[in-house]
């Protein structure tokens, strides 16, 4: 046997890897609702724990994340520390299964934008895509979730979430931006493999928590379990789940990836039931297949196409 037949035979091996790690990576995203609603912080203190957490083990894990960057790399570490934010405190507010879905609805405000911010063209089939995804968006508000002991104001999270999906389509477009200014070359003179990814979810984690200390300083009494559910959060939910999925994107294809990752806003609803019995309401789970639906059927038309 050649070293050209053993490259192939390892590489079908490796491809089941990767997909594993997105599954694992995707699933480990899934927990964040159920682990959010556990801690009895607020969720700017929750927000402002994880990332702590996240950055240090992050630091530790990627070594592609141990530069300051350039300013860009900073504008949109804050569009994900943004997100950060927003999604915790929708969770506290909110069932997971809510804010999960509506943070779905990224892709929508990704071409809403993206001709503006991108000069990324907006195309025929894009708007009925725009159309089903805001009729799914809008499902959610339709029928308000009574308030419940996990969600106790399910209207002001579902608005959270939502502003959250906003400011994680500005970050998908932001490491966009970065990629795009790192293969030119003029990400500011900056040397190349400064204004990666990587970088940029580090600096998210650091203004996330530098911008909570003022609400950390505030815990006074805690339970073991505040302390071990943001824990879990800032090392698990976040840091390792972001390694599995930054691994296995290097071997799966874009299309197949966007299919494995659904299983996050699948799972999500599932995690929160089991350990907290919270239940969706119909229009979020009719809102909630919309999305999924049509974000699948966007993937697939798109993968077929070329774009």
């Amino acid at each position: 046997m050649t070293p050209g037949d053993l490259d192939l035979a390892a590489e079908p091996h490796a491809a089941r890897a990767a997909r594993l790690q997105l599954v694992l990576g995707a699933a480990l995203f899934s927990t964040g609702g159920a682990g959010i609603k556990a801690s009895s912080f607020s969720g700017l203190q929750v927000a402002g724990l994880r990332s702590g957490i996240a950055f240090l083990c992050i630091l530790v894990l990627l070594r592609g994340s141990r530069t300051l960057g350039t300013w860009r790399t900073w504008l949109v570490g804050l569009a994900y520390a943004s997100t950060m934010v927003l999604f915790v405190s929708a969770n506290k507010l909110t069932t997971a299964a809510n804010a999960t879905f509506l943070q779905s609805t990224a892709p929508l405000f990704i071409l809403l934008l993206g001709p503006l911010l991108l000069r990324e063209r907006l195309r025929a089939r894009d708007l009925r895509f725009l159309l089903v995804m805001a009729a799914g968006l809008a499902l959610f508000f339709a029928g308000v979730h009574a308030p419940a002991g996990t969600a106790p104001d399910p209207l002001a999270g579902n608005a959270l979430a939502t502003v959250s999906a906003v400011s994680w389509a500005l970050t998908i477009m932001g490491l966009r931006w970065l990629g795009r200014a790192e293969r030119s070359g003029s990400a500011s003179g900056s040397s190349p493999g400064s204004s990666t990814a990587a970088a940029a979810v580090l600096a998210g984690n650091a203004i996330t928590f530098a911008a909570m200390l003022p609400w950390i300083a505030t815990i006074e009494a805690t339970r073991p379990a505040d302390w071990l559910s943001v824990g879990y959060l800032g090392a698990f939910q976040v840091a390792l789940a972001y390694v599995f999925v930054t691994a296995g994107l290097r071997r799966v294809p874009a299309l197949e990836a966007s299919l494995i990752l659904m299983v996050e806003p699948v799972l999500s609803p599932a995690w929160a039931f089991l350990l907290h019995g919270e239940r969706p309401g119909a229009w979020s789970l009719a809102g909630g297949a919309v999305i999924l639906t049509a974000t699948a059927w966007r993937a697939v038309t798109a993968g077929r196409r070329g774009g």
